[in-house]
């Protein structure tokens, strides 16, 4: 699937580069031997960043929360208690999946530690109604097929995220491929032609 722009919100910088806030965010995941889902919610369309939206539950890190990776876990399971009402037993049951960097061309910059966690038995997403309007458990495959017949908004780490999970076949066999794997980051670019921007991976 191919994205021709930045996302609402990524405005282009014209001055010096944007120091990228550190973020987290929480891939959950339902089906254990038998399937794999993942949990995706909607932001309010009349939000300035990314509105409109169906993105994995995430956020930055807050300053109490203190800086490291402890830091990014307890933004996750915070983000997605927030955001999708559900509570995970702890930080720890988060596996690091992949880590993204907003590309240097961007005015609002993050640096985002995506990390995988089970759902927990009988977890049912609530949600606020303001920040975020709507949820629903998709299929990889399904998401894009929705996306792509313009039925879903999605931006671009959220496809490239979903175009690699189509590579399994069960939530159990994506978590076992991703324990112990070292994570290396990634930073798109942005590449201007006339008034056209688009986002490409190095």
């Amino acid at each position: 699937m191919e994205v021709d722009r930045p996302a609402p919100g990524e405005e282009l910088n014209p001055g010096d580069e944007t120091v990228p806030r550190p973020a987290a965010t929480v891939i959950l995941l339902r089906g254990g031997g038998e399937r794999l889902e993942v949990l995706l919610v909607r932001r309010n369309p009349g939000s300035r960043f990314m509105g409109g939206a169906w993105v994995f539950p995430g956020g930055a890190v807050d300053r109490n929360e203190g800086t490291g990776d402890d830091a990014l876990r307890a933004a996750a399971v915070r983000e997605l208690a927030e955001e999708a009402g559900i509570d995970l037993p702890g930080p720890e049951v988060l596996v690091p999946f992949s880590r993204w960097i907003t590309p240097a061309q961007v005015k609002i910059r993050f640096d985002t530690s995506f990390f995988l966690a089970p759902a927990p038995d009988g977890a049912e997403p609530k949600i606020d109604g303001a920040e975020i309007v709507a949820w629903s458990w998709y299929a990889p495959q399904a998401a894009l097929d929705d996306a792509a017949a313009g039925e879903l908004f999605l931006v671009f780490p959220t496809i490239k995220h979903l175009e690699q999970l189509c590579a399994f076949a069960t939530a159990d066999e994506l978590l076992e491929y991703a324990r112990g794997r070292e994570v290396q980051p990634v930073q798109p670019r942005v590449i201007l032609g006339g008034e056209m921007a688009r986002v490409v991976l190095p």
